[in-house]
């Protein structure tokens, strides 16, 4: 049993990514999926889908290839995940005192009144939340 389950995500997408597998599952909860959703959206996954028994989203990982000295290397789009609202402290913000990701570069997965939405989306819904984590 997992009580957070938005850290364990970002756990297992963390820990693919780094040893540049191509698909990683995580448990299916409406939250997994709409962060999921956003992370398709903003490029940082290829995909996502739900497994067949309906239990488990499958996220296809994204990767850019660098040629260095010759040899071609897998680099992920995902540089860092950090949970920053956790279960023993929230984290709250208005829209004016949302804070910029590598100045702008990466991004802030919020909780909001209007759903689960990014930093950029929510300073121009002019909409505060909770900031659930941050991803560049």
């Amino acid at each position: 049993m997992v009580n957070d389950t938005i850290s364990d995500m970002l756990t297992r997408i963390r820990n693919a990514s780094r040893v540049n597998k191509s698909f990683v599952s995580v448990p299916l909860t409406k939250m997994n999926q709409q962060i999921s959703q956003i992370l398709e959206k903003e490029g940082f996954i290829s995909s996502f889908q739900i497994s067949p028994d309906s239990k488990n989203l499958i996220l296809r990982l994204k990767y850019r290839s660098n040629i260095l000295r010759n040899v071609r290397k897998k680099e992920s789009c995902i540089t860092n995940l950090k949970r920053i609202s956790k279960s023993g402290l929230r984290i709250y913000t208005n829209y004016k005192e949302i804070p910029k990701i590598l100045g702008g570069a990466g991004i802030l997965i919020l909780s909001t009144p209007v759903g689960v939405i990014t930093d950029r989306e929510a300073r121009s819904l002019k909409v505060g939340g909770e900031i659930l984590c941050s991803i560049w």
